[in-house]
Order: C-alpha cells, then structure tokens, then sequence
C-alpha cells in the first residue's frame, strides 16, 4: 500500500508530497513539530502534544494551521488512510512560504501543514528494551530555547549520528557545569543510589517530554520517589538504573554509558516494569 500525506489541504502519495522551495522551514529551519504515538489503533496522550504543538508555536509566534478540532480531524484521517496500528503521527507546522529573508514576512503568509505516519513493528523496540541501549556522552551544542520542539535538528542529528559511530543508541548531551541535560532524542533518567527517580528539572534546556509528563504521573501514582534536579554524568555512572524516555522509544533501560556498566548491566527492575505498564496509563483516544 502506498504511504499518504496531508500538505497544505490536500492528501498525496507520500512519494510525491513536497512543500514550495521558499517555505522557510526549507530555508530557515523556521518551524515546529509533534509525533504521536499510535498504539494498538489509539493515539497516545493527544492532548498533551497538541497543548505542545500550541505552546511552540506561540513562542515562535506562528500561527495555528488549523483549530485543534481540524487538525485532530486530519490527523486521524492520515492514520486511516495509511491503516496505522502501531506506528507514529508526524505534525509539521512552518511559517509558511516567504521572499528569503531572516525576518518575519511584512504581509501575513499561511503557515504550512505536513502529516504523514509511519507503521512500526513494536516487537521490535521490545528487543532493544529486553536487551538495553548503550549511551554515549558529548557536549550539549544546542540553542537555549529547548523547550520549543523545533525542527531546527542539526545538532541533534550530528549527536545521534555520532552515537552510532560509537556504537551507541543515544547521546546524552552534558551542559557546561558538567551535568546531563537530556538524550538528543529523549529525557535522560536515573535511580540514583538512594533509590531515587531523578530527571532534569523543567526549564529551557530541555523539552517537557510528554512521555516524562506521563511517567512522572506514574510515579506518583506508586507513590515512589521523585527527584527533578540536575545530576552529573558520575552521579549516573554510580546509578542503579537509567533509562531515557520518548515518543519513539517509551521507557528504554540504559546498561551502559560511555562504556561502563550501570547497576548489573542489564535493565533495571524500574525501568521494566515502567515500561509494561505505561500504556496502562498512557491517555488514549481514537
């Protein structure tokens, strides 16, 4: 079956979706995005993506596409039209198609709008988890304005790729005092040696994960013990456990970083059972 696209109004073969070459996420990286997770046919924490989706956009100073009603509409057609069950939602919003130039367009322009879905097999990401990811430590090279999910990538990719030519899965990027910031695609965790769950506080370098948002709510509910603070790179080496969170990955226990082992080098009894009852709790909406 051939992949579909919404662009700007219209569904398209994915194959032949394509945006004006002045649109200035093309020229500027002067966007956003959301993915959402579909898992068994429903979409996971919906809500909470658009309220981001809204949220960045506004501190760019873009306007919306569509209301939320529409866009949820739309959404839920590229998902149909592409017979996704366990998969992703990508929401792509730019400032539109403009002369080249640094500055916002003088004349208002329509925003552009690309949704496309991609199937996965979630057996998949299973392994990974039954078997733990390694990360790799490097500098934190990015902007300060994290908390905007933009499209504006480079940094990331240039730490996810070297990650793989280390052989490992993620990166965790190290702000200048020497702390974890977070993953270059994901929030970074640990259970420290007291037993604590630590996450980076909130603030404007990083993204508020809405998987973390999720968890946190989790960990709550069990009444277990959370700390949002910063912590070292050496803090985590002597953790019990670590583990990063995300759209794309959910819970996924960490063994080593920066080839040391972390606990007993296999994933830990929180990160797993984190994991097996997200979706349990996880909002879902079809």
């Amino acid at each position: 079956m051939s992949r579909i696209a919404y662009v700007n109004g219209s569904y398209v073969l994915h194959r032949d979706a394509m945006v004006h070459i002045e649109d200035r996420g093309y020229q500027f990286a002067d966007g956003v995005y959301e993915v959402c997770e579909v898992f068994r046919g429903a979409l996971i924490d919906e809500k909470r993506h658009f309220e981001r989706l809204a949220f960045s956009l506004a501190e760019l100073q873009i306007a919306a596409p569509l209301r939320a009603g529409a866009l949820a509409v739309v959404v839920r057609e590229v998902m149909a039209r592409n017979r996704i069950k366990n998969g992703f939602i990508y929401v792509q919003v730019t400032r539109g198609v403009a002369p080249r130039d640094h500055v916002f367009p003088q004349k208002p322009v329509r925003p552009s709008l690309v949704v496309t879905a991609r199937q996965v097999d979630p057996d998949k990401s299973e392994i990974s988890a039954r078997m733990g990811i390694n990360v790799i430590a490097i500098p934190d090279l990015r902007w300060k304005r994290v908390d905007i999910k933009s499209i504006a990538l480079l940094p990331n990719v240039l730490a996810r790729q070297h990650a793989r030519e280390h052989g490992a899965y993620e990166a965790w990027l190290i702000d200048s005092e020497g702390m974890v910031t977070e993953g270059a695609a994901s929030n970074a965790w640990i259970v420290s040696e007291a037993g604590s769950i630590v996450t980076r506080q909130i603030d404007h370098s990083i993204l508020r994960g809405i998987t973390r948002t999720t968890l946190i709510e989790i960990i709550a509910a069990y009444g277990l013990k959370l700390e949002e603070r910063k912590f070292s790179l050496e803090e985590a080496f002597a953790a019990r456990e670590a583990f990063i969170t995300g759209a794309t990955t959910l819970i996924m226990p960490v063994v080593r970083i920066d080839g040391q082992l972390i606990g007993t080098g296999a994933p830990g009894p929180v990160a797993t059972k984190f994991r097996a009852i997200f979706h349990d709790t996880a909002a879902r909406s079809s």
